[in-house]
């Protein structure tokens, strides 16, 4: 990546001469210029700071392919102020409230997420179709866009998604629609699954379980 200050940076895998993988290492390459003598930071901005993490992860993830953690399970505890960490296989997310909402907006809010979730999945199901016919994911896009209800109780009232694929032959294009519209996370919406609540105090075993479907 190039920041705005002109500093190039590279994230790779460490893979020394000779050996057919590369090791359990991530290279962070802040490159350097006669300009840069006795300056060993880089200044980002925060949309380049983002992009970086972004690609830190990927690569961390690449070089430990085996995160810890069960699968089918996620655990959410508080990090501070309206912020909470979101672990997931040993990956980790956060989210936050806006700063209208009193929070600190250093991440989406869980319905984001959600509305994020259902396009992302909708990416995939896409990209997986291009690929089965041998299509190019170049320029394909999906966005997602939301209304929250103006009743009561508090809900997304309305989501919509818009997918932009490479040039499609109309056949394909309403195979790929197809496809789309049953990705996994939709599919949920569409059947709900059964909700089962249940509150314990950390400091003993009492617990109150209540469980109900939502409303399909």
């Amino acid at each position: 990546m190039r920041t705005r200050c002109g500093r190039t940076i590279n994230v790779t895998r460490f893979a020394p001469p000779g050996l057919p993988t590369p090791m359990g290492r991530v290279v962070l390459d802040a490159s350097f210029a006669p300009h840069d003598e006795g300056e060993l930071w880089a200044s980002l901005t925060a949309e380049e700071a983002r992009r970086l993490a972004g690609l830190l992860l990927f690569h961390a993830a690449a070089v430990d392919p085996e995160p810890e953690g069960p699968p089918g399970a996620a655990e959410v505890v508080p990090i501070a102020g309206d912020a909470y960490e979101i672990r997931v296989r040993g990956h980790v997310l956060t989210v936050d409230q806006p700063l209208a909402d009193g929070g600190k907006d250093t991440a989406p809010t869980p319905v984001e997420l959600f509305v994020a979730a259902v396009a992302s999945c909708a990416a995939h199901y896409a990209g997986r179709y291009l690929d089965r016919h041998s299509e190019s994911r170049d320029g394909m896009s999906v966005r997602a866009e939301y209304r929250m209800a103006d009743d009561r109780p508090p809900r997304v009232a309305a989501l919509s998604l818009a997918v932009t694929a490479p040039a499609l032959p109309p056949q394909r294009l309403a195979a790929l629609r197809a496809v789309v519209s049953h990705c996994t996370v939709t599919n949920t919406l569409v059947q709900a699954p059964e909700v089962e609540l249940e509150v314990r105090c950390a400091t003993d075993d009492e617990a109150v379980r209540e469980t109900g479907a939502s409303p399909g």
